[in-house]
């Protein structure tokens, strides 16, 4: 069905933290909505959290299905008129990808290249992809720009990067509108409480650093079985080995809402034949110490530090240049205030223990 004036969106990884903010964010502005995901990573209830406030029939459809399933994907888009596509799904944790990086490859770049084909079967005429600061690996000059050399150092950098040339390359000879948007280190939550960051307990130990703050406030040692509470409130993510000003990695963090923000000007702004790359960030690196000094005044806990040796495929300081998106897209990021969009965060996480509360059982 092709609801005559109302933009449809296929919204890849929509159950996932960052794809389920983008999916609210659309249905608030009255696009049609279908989330496809296989809850490898995502979580139902951020699903059912949107079924219950947009309950509109055609609103919002949910697809359980993997996009390395070349025969789902080909039936989702056979079955479903879409208008333009968000293209989240992907496992994003450096430190996983340096441990099992075919892992990467596959869920990244052969899924993307899965994806792009049946858009172009099916003609889709607009994707949004979601990539990454980690394709530029680590830069001799900051702040990087969008033309600043792409040099991964990680497999989920060059697995991104990959998912970016085949998309380049399938443009060159496509009247396929195509953003990409880089963006830098998320944070935060949906301001009114709806939706948060649920990482599966088994990956706490390989998530952000907003959740190893966290759990260090609430006092919670990843891998315990159902979260036990302990006393513990050590953060173990400080490396201290970096060439940087306090010698802890700097990064440009960004808040969700701003980053969604972004995505959904990049549809607004998307042209046939024509491609947009972009970094998302606010253009201001803050340190991992200041990072922890902010997440011990937004919890109110005073979080202890154990310093351990940096991180496999890690990099000592990256920060935007958001002069570009700022000028072509009018967005510039809103909510700047480090120790704020924590605060934000941490609301969510407190009255959120158990994540969304329910199985991924679909």
């Amino acid at each position: 069905m092709h609801e005559t004036g109302v933009t449809h969106v296929l919204v890849t990884g929509g159950a996932g933290y960052i794809g389920s903010h983008a999916a609210f964010r659309l249905l608030k502005d009255n696009y049609r909505v279908t989330i496809v995901d296989n809850l490898s990573r995502g979580n139902l209830g951020a699903v059912k959290v949107l079924q219950e406030l947009f309950p509109e029939h055609g609103r919002l459809q949910f697809i359980y299905a993997d996009l390395g399933d070349s025969n789902s994907v080909n039936k989702i888009f056979l079955e479903n008129k879409f208008d333009a596509v968000m293209h989240f799904a992907a496992v994003a944790y450096v430190g996983e990808s340096t441990v099992d990086p075919l892992k990467y490859y596959h869920n990244i770049t052969s899924n993307t290249l899965l994806v792009l084909e049946s858009m172009a079967k099916h003609d889709v005429k607009t994707l949004i992809y979601s990539s990454t600061c980690a394709t530029y690996g680590e830069p001799e000059k900051m702040p990087i720009t969008e033309v600043t050399p792409q040099v991964p150092i990680n497999p989920y950098g060059k697995a991104k990067k990959m998912a970016e040339d085949i998309i380049l390359d399938f443009s060159k000879n496509s009247d396929m509108a195509v953003m990409i948007l880089r963006y830098f280190n998320v944070i935060g939550s949906d301001p009114e409480g709806r939706l948060g960051e649920a990482p599966r307990p088994e990956l706490r130990e390989q998530g952000r650093i907003s959740g190893a703050c966290f759990d260090a406030a609430r006092g919670i040692i990843p891998g315990l079985k159902k979260y036990e509470i302990v006393k513990m409130d050590i953060f173990k993510e400080i490396r201290t080995d970096y060439k940087t000003s306090d010698g802890t990695c700097i990064r440009d963090y960004i808040d969700v809402t701003d980053l969604v923000d972004a995505h959904v000007k990049a549809l607004e702004k998307a042209q046939p034949a024509k491609v947009g790359i972009y970094n998302v960030g606010t253009g201001k690196g803050s340190s991992v110490k200041e990072f922890v000094e902010a997440c011990k005044k937004a919890t109110g806990v005073n979080i202890k530090v154990e310093f351990l040796p940096r991180r496999p495929g890690d990099y000592a300081e990256v920060y935007s240049d958001p002069t570009k998106i700022n000028r072509e897209l009018k967005w510039s990021a809103q909510r700047t205030d480090l120790e704020e969009s924590l605060r934000t965060a941490w609301r969510w996480q407190k009255s959120h223990r158990d994540g969304y509360g329910i199985p991924n059982i679909y």
